[in-house]
């Protein structure tokens, strides 16, 4: 009976930490990562503040691990699009196009977890997130480099450099506003495209790729 009770407990505590987080995650994208504090994460939780305190002493902490989680399932996402491609420069645009499908799906969310302006503290609790994604982009570069699909270049610089392209493209504050379905796969295709062309495909081939990559997202809707 102990053991069982113990499993129980930890099923609890589990549920309020996805809780915690769940709340957390609506906060921000309804009104951004400045909206994540304890009391209001709470509130929405419906718990008391200072059972949030016992998970996460600070609202750095709670950002952090909001990042976290988060990271981990887009991360994820764009790895388990791209090992399903035929190739390395179709992994390439299908890791591409499930980041950009998903930020604009989430304009706010991906804007506050990226480029909201905020105080220190909480921009190096959000940097894991941009780094993972530019890892997992650099990755793919290295890949499609390596077996001679893509010129040879300087994937720290570049890896980067397409992440901010996206990110501003999708969600900063210049970007485009898809208002329906169609507009949305016209913004995702046309960033996919400038990132293909920016790391060196062709056009043609570029093109073929983005419709290639485009298709799963929209039976998958």
């Amino acid at each position: 009976m102990a053991y069982r009770r113990t499993e129980n407990v930890v099923r609890r505590l589990a549920a309020r930490h996805d809780a915690i987080l769940g709340a957390a995650a609506a906060l921000a994208s309804e009104a951004g990562i400045n909206a994540v504090q304890i009391a209001p994460v709470a509130e929405r939780a419906g718990i008391a503040a200072g059972t949030v305190y016992r998970y996460f002493p600070s609202k750095t902490d709670l950002v952090a691990a909001l990042v976290a989680s988060v990271a981990e399932l887009e991360i994820g996402a764009m790895r388990s699009a791209a090992d399903a491609a035929p190739g390395p420069l179709s992994a390439l645009a299908a890791g591409l196009t499930t980041f950009a499908a998903h930020a604009l799906t989430n304009r706010r969310l991906a804007f506050a977890l990226i480029a909201e302006p905020v105080d220190a503290d909480t921009d190096a609790a959000r940097l894991p997130y941009r780094s993972a994604l530019a890892a997992e982009i650099g990755r793919r570069l290295s890949v499609a480099i390596g077996g001679g699909h893509l010129p040879d270049q300087d994937i720290k610089v570049a890896a980067p450099a397409l992440l901010g392209a996206l990110a501003e493209g999708l969600v900063g504050p210049l970007a485009a506003q898809p208002r329906d379905d169609p507009q949305m796969r016209d913004a995702v295709q046309t960033l996919t495209l400038f990132a293909l062309r920016a790391v060196g495909v062709a056009d043609a081939r570029a093109r073929g790729l983005v419709v290639q990559a485009q298709m799963p997202k929209q039976r998958s809707a």
